[in-house]
């Protein structure tokens, strides 16, 4: 078992046994001690849902009202006639074959890859490197799409890419501890909010069983589940 900081242990004792409601929870969050770095924020929601089935499986992207506070470094997989417009948008390395060959050849100091339909032919060999990474484009969360230039605009700037594991939860990063209330409290909602949406209709009973948000050296806190009725 992993042994807690002092700091920890002391913020652990004082975080609530009952679920907050919200803007309770986030002001639980912020109050904890501080750290060195600015501790990213985390949001969890345990699903009730069949992850074993893929029609029950919940994945996206989401750009949060307040960003998150990080720019992400994104490649884009394209027609070298759309290479220069991708860089200017903001991604570190755009192209194709020399692209591909690059990330077949082991680089992968990025953290987003996006691709045009156009060349997913050619990417799509790349699946066995880029699957267990998580970085593989998808028309599922948005990461392969006929407008490279936004995709790769948006993923810079923090938009946020989910997808349930095997226990059925979600996890998505909602900002930094440095924010503002106020701000924070918007992005948790707007990611819980966007969750709800994306309910499997063949999902029975609860869909939301249990939310919690963190910092990534802090403990949790558990949300009140009126916020997903």
């Amino acid at each position: 078992m992993k042994k807690r900081s002092k700091r920890y242990q002391a913020e652990a004792k004082k975080t609530a046994q009952a679920p907050l409601m919200l803007p309770e929870a986030v002001k639980k969050i912020k109050s904890f001690g501080s750290t060195k770095f600015d501790q990213t924020v985390n949001c969890v929601l345990h699903l009730g849902i069949d992850s074993k089935q893929a029609e029950q499986m919940v994945r996206g992207a989401l750009s949060l009202p307040n960003g998150i506070g990080k720019a992400r470094r994104v490649i884009a997989f394209c027609e070298d006639s759309e290479a220069d417009a991708a860089r200017a948008a903001g991604a570190i390395e755009a192209g194709c074959d020399d692209l591909i060959a690059k990330v077949s050849g082991g680089w992968m100091d990025f953290d987003v890859a996006v691709a045009s339909p156009k060349v997913m032919g050619k990417a799509g060999k790349l699946g066995r490197v880029l699957g267990p990474q998580g970085k593989m484009p998808s028309p599922k969360n948005g990461t392969v799409t006929a407008d490279v230039v936004t995709a790769v605009r948006e993923f810079a700037a923090g938009k946020v890419e989910f997808r349930n594991d095997a226990g059925g939860n979600v996890h998505g990063v909602v900002g930094k501890l440095s924010f503002e209330e106020g701000k924070l409290l918007e992005n948790v909602q707007a990611f819980i909010e966007h969750i709800k949406k994306l309910r499997p209709q063949s999902t029975k009973g609860a869909y939301i069983k249990k939310i919690c948000i963190s910092a990534t050296m802090s403990p949790s806190v558990e949300i009140d589940l009126s916020i997903a009725s």
